[in-house]
């Protein structure tokens, strides 16, 4: 007897779920890396003229570096499940999956950057802004949160049935 794979479960289904965690921790990284760029690129704008708020300046990196590890969570739940018996249907989720995580974190990072920049440089003349700039940050990281919340959903659901065999 040859068992053969029917159409559901074809060896190249795996592609989409790879592809998917690629894309997560891709695109999470592209944010992070350009949040952290950016923003930093306020902080040592400051550095010389206004020392003491420094450190104080380095939440909107610290936040934009956190985008990446959301990439790496659903990159890696998406490569756990990965194996024999593997689904179209999961593929296809685990590629949007990785999708959602990654471009809303690549979302995030763009906001984190570019309200980052402008807030620390706007601190340091007016330290009474801090707190705004810090609320527009949170919301801006909660984008990636999101992505990051309905991406894990989408990695987890496990589909009816599986691969189906048939006998020759």
């Amino acid at each position: 007897m040859v068992q053969v794979v029917s159409a559901i479960c074809p060896p190249f289904s795996t592609f989409y779920g790879y592809l998917g965690a690629a894309c997560a921790i891709i695109f999470a990284n592209l944010g992070s890396a350009y949040g952290c760029t950016v923003s930093g690129e306020g902080v040592c704008a400051i550095a010389p003229t206004n020392p003491s708020v420094v450190m104080k300046s380095t939440i909107p990196t610290i936040m934009a570096g956190i985008l990446g590890i959301y990439g790496l969570i659903v990159a890696i739940i998406i490569n756990s499940q990965i194996g024999e018996n593997y689904t179209y249907y999961q593929g296809f989720a685990h590629f949007s999956a990785g999708l959602m995580a990654g471009l809303s974190s690549l979302a995030a990072g763009i906001c984190i950057g570019i309200v980052g920049d402008a807030g620390v440089r706007k601190n340091a003349r007016q330290p009474r802004l801090y707190v705004g700039m810090l609320l527009v940050l949170i919301f801006g990281e909660a984008l990636a949160l999101y992505g990051l919340i309905v991406g894990l959903i989408v990695a987890t659901k496990s589909p009816s049935g599986g691969c189906t065999f048939t006998e020759i």
